[in-house]
């Protein structure tokens, strides 16, 4: 049972948006101010942990999208028009379980013929296209920078700056990370001889008498101190810190190493002419490539199968195309992945996926241009780092210093926790009254990985696919609005917050929901079919 705290609380009336066909009224949540809904004090628990994102304000007070809800009381056993929603990520694993019947299948090619039977420009692209070939890691593009050479390029300095505040940090991170796995793997050796066991919890630590062995002592404080963190057992910490330790030596190892050299087509990726490069293998290269496959059961994953989870979409064909590397991605490869999608039939693209440095950053907006004249949603997410996108340029974007956008079809999500109240923006979540447009559902988030397996994962890359998965579900139900419509309307039938929140993580820095995103609001799909029932 919910524990919740009951707060002083106003009666909650309908909110009216003004939709194209009038002034009609959207049942909605409205949030004038924390104190107009009871607040949850209790864990969330299980269920809610694995499916928050989809849950309702109101009824569960947890700042979902009302998913559920939307298909118990509007949806139904409405199936709706098939909509293709193409990911532009890392590997997809299209034989997941609970994915494998959600894969797009370009009809006008025949498998492994070596012909490109539909002279797209692709040989054997069945399921999409894989830009990297065999790439999997590679370098941040500010490395890349530097490892050109090229001081007169005007953000060499910046990036010299950040190279060495990067390294320095990750070299501290692997010093004390091996320094704490160390310590646990000694604690662990005494603890195991003692307990007559490997693996044990805090609870067994408490039972344990050292009496005057002084070594078992401090072992067995160096392991309450690290299970204190959280972990239910001291194999899931030794499992969390080798983890832990695998990044840090990827980061130092690839993307911040200079002499590094990952692109592996052949191609020249300053030459957006030279194309044809890659292969029609969209799987990941190993299984630690996860990325792609989370962002799309968010969007996707077979509904109501008894399987892990449930997608937000209940009628998409995912188009895979494998663009995004353990590193940041190439301009070109995003840019020719935006105009596969659109030219083969994709109506909405999710991108999880961005950084701070793009030197051909002309290229991937003349494709969402592209993009927007053809009547394609792109999907956007808005980075990681707690930052002002107002302030700082985050690329891909649809304009220039804050300038006019190219299309009208470009969405920024910035992500929400699962904690209604002054903590539901993610601490990493970036943010912007420019150019952020909406919130979703982003931290903790329960989806598919590689190898018929679920985990959790956050970032705005969670964020994303979840407003991708709304926007499919608006162009399945009603195929005849546009590109544009479906942006407005996800912008405009969002629960509006005006309570203040905490920014970037820094308690101390609190500012009112509203100032955080051109909307102001969370997207929310009861609302969002609503809306797109009344607009013409």
């Amino acid at each position: 049972m919910n524990i919740i705290k009951p707060i002083l609380c106003s009666a909650l009336t309908a909110t009216i948006l003004t939709s194209c066909g009038g002034g009609a009224k959207v049942v909605s949540t409205p949030i004038e101010n924390i104190d107009s809904i009871p607040l949850k004090i209790s864990d969330l628990t299980e269920d809610q942990q694995h499916t928050w994102g989809h849950l309702d304000l109101v009824a569960d007070t947890i700042p979902g999208m009302s998913v559920n809800k939307a298909y118990t009381e509007i949806l139904k056993n409405n199936t709706g028009k098939t909509v293709i929603v193409a990911v532009i990520d890392s590997g997809i694993d299209i034989e997941h379980e609970d994915l494998d019947g959600l894969i797009w299948t370009n009809e006008k090619e025949i498998p492994n013929n070596g012909i490109d039977d539909d002279k797209n420009g692709y040989v054997d692209d069945i399921h999409g296209w894989n830009f990297l070939g065999d790439t999997y890691d590679e370098q941040l593009e500010f490395v890349r920078l530097l490892a050109s050479g090229d001081t007169s390029n005007p953000d060499y300095e910046r990036a010299q700056k950040e190279y060495e505040e990067e390294f320095q940090k990750f070299s501290n991170y692997k010093t004390q990370y091996e320094k704490i796995l160390q310590q646990l793997k000694a604690a662990d050796q005494a603890i195991a001889s003692k307990l007559n066991k490997t693996n044990y919890t805090l609870e067994d630590l408490g039972s344990i008498e050292a009496g005057d062995d002084e070594d078992l002592k401090q072992a067995v404080t160096i392991a309450k101190y690290i299970l204190g963190l959280g972990f239910d057992d001291v194999d899931a910490a030794k499992e969390d810190l080798k983890n832990g330790l695998e990044s840090i030596n990827e980061r130092l190892n690839y993307n911040l190493n200079k002499d590094f050299k990952g692109r592996k087509t052949g191609d020249n990726p300053d030459d957006l002419t030279d194309v044809g490069y890659g292969n029609g293998n969209v799987l990941p290269v190993k299984k630690s490539e996860s990325h792609g496959t989370h962002v799309t059961g968010i969007i996707a994953a077979e509904r109501n199968n008894g399987l892990g989870v449930d997608g937000v979409a209940n009628n998409v064909k995912i188009m895979s195309l494998r663009a995004v590397p353990n590193g940041d991605e190439y301009d070109k490869d995003i840019a020719l992945a935006i105009r596969y999608a659109v030219d083969n039939g994709a109506t909405v693209i999710n991108g999880s996926f961005g950084k701070y440095y793009s030197p051909h950053s002309d290229w991937v907006r003349d494709a969402i241009a592209y993009a927007s004249k053809k009547d394609v949603l792109f999907v956007n997410a808005a980075g990681n780092e707690g930052l002002d996108l107002d302030k700082k340029a985050c690329y891909p974007n649809d304009q220039v210093n804050n300038g006019p956008e190219v299309g009208d079809t470009f969405i920024t999500v910035g992500a929400l926790a699962p904690k209604y109240g002054p903590e539901m923006v993610a601490g990493f979540s970036n943010y912007g009254k420019i150019n952020v447009d909406v919130f979703a559902p982003g931290a903790k988030i329960y989806s598919t990985t590689p190898e018929n397996e679920y985990d959790t994962k956050g970032g705005t890359s969670m964020a994303a696919p979840a407003v991708a998965g709304v926007a499919a579900l608006i162009r399945s139900q009603y195929p005849k609005l546009s590109a544009a419509q479906v942006k407005q309307i996800l912008m405009s039938s969002g629960l509006p917050v005006k309570t203040k929140v905490i920014v970037g993580g820094d308690a101390e820095d609190e500012r009112p929901f509203n100032d955080l995103s051109k909307s102001t609001k969370m997207v929310n799909a009861y609302n969002a079919l609503i809306l797109a029932s009344q607009t013409k």
